[in-house]
């Protein structure tokens, strides 16, 4: 029988924040998020962390540390990240009894989905919905 194989999602949103730790505790706790790496200095300052939801990782890190990425970040804004969930309202819930701040409560939209939009506390912007984009067709093979 041959061993389940994981599979590096093609594009993972890299966020910097002021206080990476706590975007970390809102991402698990609110939005149901699972850490899977954590790299800290000797200060504490988050190099860099992973988060996983589904066959998604979003990777987050502290601003103001240094380094090309950071500095490239510096002009940087918000972002707004799309998240795909099977159950809107109960995510909602969650978001919401782990005192996220919500844009948008769930709304069901034109195109079939089901969404609700939540902000971060450095402004960035996270979606849940039902709607799923499709991705690039892969052979049985994997390949």
């Amino acid at each position: 029988m041959a061993e389940p194989r994981t599979v590096a999602p093609a594009i993972s949103p890299a966020l910097l924040y002021h206080d990476a730790k706590a975007a970390i505790r809102l991402l698990t706790e609110a939005f149901g998020f699972e850490q899977s790496a954590l790299y800290e200095s000797e200060d504490g300052t988050v190099l860099h962390a992973e988060l996983v939801f589904g066959n998604g990782i979003v990777m987050i890190g502290s601003k103001g540390r240094g380094g090309v990425f950071d500095e490239a970040m510096a002009g940087g804004g918000p972002s707004g990240v799309y998240v795909v969930v099977e159950d809107t309202d109960a995510h909602h819930r969650r978001a919401v009894e782990h005192g996220a701040e919500i844009v948008m409560p769930p709304t069901d939209q034109e195109y079939g989905s089901r969404d609700y939009m939540a902000r971060d506390a450095e402004g960035n912007v996270w979606s849940f919905g039902t709607y799923a984009p499709k991705g690039a067709q892969i052979s049985p093979s994997g390949v």
